[in-house]
């Protein structure tokens, strides 16, 4: 639940920038739907190698999960300070970007990490589930805050970036005040170096400790691995998506950060419910379940674009994310052992996070050569295809 409460916090002041940020550079700064994609997706793709860096770093003894996970809020609060000070330059910008994509990649690992071992094995979908909601009810306030802000500084970007920094140190602190600095438990003991694992009946619910080796010499979660990059690849942003229904509704540029709420809210319902589904029936389905959501998603937003199929649009992109990003992880966790968790789910999340810098990428030179909806054409294709390698690939047998 601390966690919950710091990623709520945090999001509160991330998505704030995210709401406007696609307005800012492409309507604002007169960036081209290529270079927005490009940039966006260089950011999320090169800097997810530091995720590889933050895994292995709170791996190392017990107890670093917090420091880690402490130093990538930090850095991201600060990147809100960069845009502030950035003003329109182009190198300031990219460097603040950088620093937020740095600060994320940082601690995702080691904040995952945290959850699965808190939490036994066969609960794993719902812990993720109630962090995710509050994650998302953090994603769901910050553009009614961007919102606020814009209307009442007749549309002054700084007072975002200053708002938004204020509100990510806010996050730090309750992670230092009310995160706990030791190792983490799970089953009941703390998870460390010096720790002696005990005796306990081998049952469907109890998992065999695992040596420590290299993450992807696991085939199973080597495969876990390449069905998300596959899925990532195909994957066009939601930047994209948000602009175009910008851009079909002839949206004003002052509700624009308004356009997440209605994805947010279907997240923030569904992501306790489905991950309960999943520790009972598995997590596989759920995970491609919800990338069949994605798919009709893109199909109906490549049809004329009006307030219902908007809705629509909203409505399946929730439920894509709340049937895949806490799911993955719980998918993945139970896989790898405890002392090698952070940096194997990093090797997973930098994995997914490269596929997707191709997806962003392809999507923008695509729309920029073809426009926007052959590009939302080709992208339900491919999604299509990783949709049934995914489906020969994914494990049937989880570890639960």
């Amino acid at each position: 639940m601390a966690l919950g409460a710091v990623s709520l916090v945090t999001d509160v002041s991330s998505e704030m920038v995210t709401a406007v940020l696609p307005l800012y550079l492409v309507l604002g700064l007169g960036l081209s739907p290529l270079q927005f994609g490009f940039l966006d997706g260089l950011f999320n793709g090169a800097t997810a190698l530091v995720r590889l860096l933050g895994g292995r770093l709170a791996d190392r003894g017990g107890g670093r999960h917090r420091t880690v996970a402490g130093v990538g809020y930090l850095l991201s609060a600060l990147s809100r300070l960069g845009l502030l000070l950035a003003g329109g330059a182009a190198g300031g910008i990219a460097a603040a970007l950088a620093a937020d994509r740095l600060g994320k990649g940082v601690r995702t690992a080691p904040r995952d990490a945290l959850i699965t071992l808190s939490a036994p094995p066969e609960a794993l979908g719902r812990a993720f589930g109630v962090h995710r909601a509050m994650d998302t009810t953090g994603a769901l306030i910050g553009p009614l805050v961007a919102f606020a802000v814009l209307w009442a500084t007749a549309d002054a970007y700084d007072a975002v970036f200053v708002v938004s920094f204020a509100t990510g140190l806010l996050g730090v602190l309750v992670l230092v005040l009310f995160v706990p600095a030791g190792a983490p438990v799970q089953g009941g003991a703390p998870v460390s170096a010096k720790t002696v694992p005990a005796k306990t009946p081998v049952s469907a619910k109890t998992v065999p400790p695992r040596r420590k080796t290299k993450a992807l010499a696991d085939p199973v979660f080597r495969r876990v691995v390449t069905a998300a990059a596959l899925l990532g690849a195909a994957t066009i942003g939601d930047s994209f998506l948000y602009l175009l229904l910008q851009r079909g509704l002839d949206l004003s540029p002052a509700l624009f950060p308004l356009l997440p709420l209605g994805a947010a809210a279907c997240y923030l319902l569904l992501a306790v419910p489905v991950g309960r589904i999943a520790d009972r029936t598995g997590r596989r389905i759920p995970f491609l379940c919800g990338h069949g959501a994605l798919l009709a998603a893109y199909l109906t937003l490549a049809a004329p674009t009006g307030w219902p199929s908007a809705v629509l649009t909203l409505v399946l992109l929730g439920v894509f994310y709340a049937a895949t990003d806490g799911v993955l992880m719980a998918l993945a966790g139970p896989v790898l052992p405890p002392d090698g968790r952070a940096g194997g789910l990093a090797v997973l999340q930098t994995g997914q996070a490269l596929a997707r810098l191709v997806g962003a990428a392809g999507f923008g030179a695509a729309w920029t050569c073809w426009g926007p909806r052959p590009a939302l054409a080709a992208a339900a294709l491919a999604l299509a295809a990783a949709l049934a390698a995914a489906w020969r690939i994914l494990p049937g047998r989880e570890v639960s």
